[in-house]
């Protein structure tokens, strides 16, 4: 696209801590916050690029400033003794191999796969695991395709960090697309599939083709939804303008449209700040015009966007742009969350206030939203009730769809900031959905062609 020649950069070029040194805005950066950076990026993925440090980070406001937050490592994401052996093993010269070990160390301490996406959320097709697949909700089958397994930049806070810490056994993704079609042709009931990561943006048009042509076939005309998760377009809304193949990655796109499918770009925008740039709006008409419909979710994280203004500000300007509202998220209990996690009180608070911000058009939106080993359980508010201060919760997903909808109670917890740290209300010993599941797993995989659960042990509910 000529309008944007010699105003953006158009080579994509990763920054990370081996190269930031190289950059201007590093030597403007204050000591102690370099030194953060260096040792917590030992431990947690870093990697951003230039139209991020650029274009979207205000440099006047360091450390403050939520795109830094949202992209740079910072030393409050460790905690203070690993931050302290890690700091200190790099300040007298440690080896490579007791770096990684250190590191390694850590990271096992930091849940690195929650809600049980190998444990219990990794299909099996004759008597073989699927690694690169995840099925845990009936109508939808994650697949991670192995070219699309790092991002144009990473976020700080993301849930799936460990698969960009170079630990094998911690990455996961799937090489082939055979077995994802052989499977789907075996679940009839699967209606949405997620390609994601990871981002799938990062690929070539040639390599998202291969991966997402051989699921169009008439034969799983089942498979009505195509879903792509990505941060693209706020990381690199150039894949879209002037990359050398984004008019193939769109033709791509109408191809998927005209197949009969719907085509649904879940959207990653943490900040207003991400859509704000002429070259993102534009990336962001180019893929409305394939027929794509983009669909906007985030986390709610500390230090980033923990304000009404800033979600209330986001959803109009996404309905402006004609991007549609859909989650808001709870940062998930892996990684850093002491950092970023908010209470699921003010959390939605947070989301109540934003919410009466905003015109039906983008209270679409939903949450805020767990993503817990039982499914997506939604924080309803609090209330009192028989004399009792509770939490209400329901599930907008649950391992069993019959939880769908359901309202339940907790004891009120200003303080809880995930599932597992709830208790029942009204001297409950124990949530409905704990005891459903005792004895059972809903593991759609496990019966070929129906939607019947097994039954076998299943007892992890957080």
């Amino acid at each position: 696209m000529g309008m944007f020649a010699g105003t953006y950069p158009t080579r994509y070029q990763a920054i990370t801590i081996h190269n930031i040194a190289k950059q201007p805005e590093w030597q403007r950066l204050d000591p102690e916050v370099r030194e953060g950076i260096e040792v917590v990026a030992r431990v947690l993925p870093f990697r951003t690029n230039v139209y991020v440090v650029r274009e979207l980070i205000d440099w006047s406001n360091i450390p403050d400033d939520p795109i830094f937050q949202l992209t740079f490592p910072q030393r409050g994401m460790l905690a203070p003794e690993d931050f302290q052996a890690m700091r200190d093993l790099l300040r007298r010269g440690g080896s490579r191999e007791e770096v990684t070990a250190l590191a390694n160390e850590i990271r096992y301490k930091l849940n690195p796969h929650p809600a049980g996406q190998l444990t219990h959320n990794v299909p099996m097709m004759d008597g073989q695991r699927l690694w690169g697949m995840q099925h845990k909700y009936r109508e939808t089958v994650l697949f991670f395709p192995a070219q699309g397994q790092t991002c144009h930049a990473y976020c700080t806070y993301c849930f799936r960090w460990a698969q960009f810490v170079g630990i094998d056994e911690l990455k996961f993704e799937a090489k082939e697309v055979d077995l994802l079609v052989a499977y789907l042709r075996r679940h009839p009931f699967v209606t949405d599939l997620l390609y994601t990561g990871g981002d799938p943006m990062i690929m070539k048009a040639r390599a998202l083709r291969r991966y997402i042509e051989p699921v169009l076939h008439p034969d799983l005309a089942h498979v009505q939804t195509i879903r792509i998760g990505t941060k693209v377009l706020s990381y690199w809304p150039q894949r879209f303008v002037t990359d050398e193949d984004a008019d193939d990655v769109l033709r791509l796109f109408e191809s998927i449209v005209k197949a009969g499918r719907h085509l649904a770009i879940m959207a990653h925008f943490s900040h207003p700040r991400e859509m704000a740039t002429p070259i993102v709006q534009e990336a962001i008409r180019r893929v409305r015009e394939t027929g794509a419909e983009i669909r906007m979710q985030a986390p709610l994280v500390r230090h980033v966007n923990d304000s009404p203004e800033v979600w209330a500000t986001m959803w109009q300007e996404g309905v402006r742009l004609g991007m549609i509202p859909y989650y808001m998220f709870v940062e998930r209990d892996t990684g850093p969350k002491n950092y970023f996690e908010v209470p699921l009180v003010e959390a939605h608070e947070i989301f109540r206030q934003a919410f009466a911000q905003v015109s039906g058009l983008a209270r679409t939106v939903r949450g805020p939203s767990m993503s817990a080993w039982p499914g997506k359980v939604r924080v309803l508010g609090t209330a009192e009730i028989r004399g009792e201060k509770v939490i209400v919760l329901d599930f907008l997903q649950g391992r069993n769809p019959d939880w769908n909808g359901r309202p339940f109670f907790a004891q009120y917890d200003p303080k809880a900031t995930w599932l597992d740290q709830l208790r029942p209300a009204f001297g409950e010993e124990k949530f409905f959905f704990e005891k459903d599941i005792e004895g059972r797993s809903f593991e759609w995989w496990a019966v070929e062609g129906t939607d019947h659960p097994l039954s076998v042990p299943a007892h992890v509910v957080a």
